[in-house]
């Protein structure tokens, strides 16, 4: 029985930043680095410019422990400045998890609400792999996801998208 495709986590977060500007902040893949406690690097590839449905990025982190890895992304829904998502592919192209921003008008003038999420895909990862011999593996990656997802969402309040710059 698969226990591990399907999993998810989510995340939704009030931030003091237009919509417009969080769409940028978000889609910056290549400054995704700044903000998440895993992220070391990103960059779109194969001519991709932004987010457009297809396109496709690499993106590399490194976990706790120091494991490090280089993974293939590509775009699976971009509507500006609603949603932007995008699927991880394994090595051999199946979706190794799907991560998605939904952005909605806050409750304050000039405000967002930020919803992110992460399912598990079919596709093989580390995850999968280590819950084979330990369930809780699952879980407690699962939680540090929840975890990473506030704390890069709470670090892309202090960027402005548009110069680089913090508040």
């Amino acid at each position: 029985m698969d226990t591990v495709t399907g999993t998810q986590v989510a995340v939704t977060l009030p931030v003091p930043i237009p919509r417009e500007r969080m769409w940028d902040t978000v889609t910056a893949v290549d400054r995704t680095a700044e903000w998440s406690p895993e992220v070391i690097g990103g960059g779109w590839c194969d001519g991709a410019r932004g987010p457009v449905a297809g396109a496709r990025f690499i993106g590399r982190n490194r976990f706790p422990g120091g494991h490090e890895s280089m993974v293939t992304c590509v775009v699976v829904e971009a509507e500006r400045p609603d949603v932007f998502a995008w699927a991880v592919l394994d090595d051999t192209g199946r979706i190794s998890s799907t991560w998605r921003y939904e952005l909605r008008e806050g409750d304050e003038p000039g405000s967002t609400l930020v919803h992110h999420s992460f399912t598990h895909g079919p596709g093989a990862s580390d995850p999968r792999r280590r819950a084979g011999t330990d369930p809780r593996v699952l879980d407690d990656r699962l939680v540090t996801l929840c975890q990473n997802m506030i704390t890069t969402i709470a670090a892309m309040t202090t960027a402005d998208s548009t110069t680089g710059a913090t508040r």
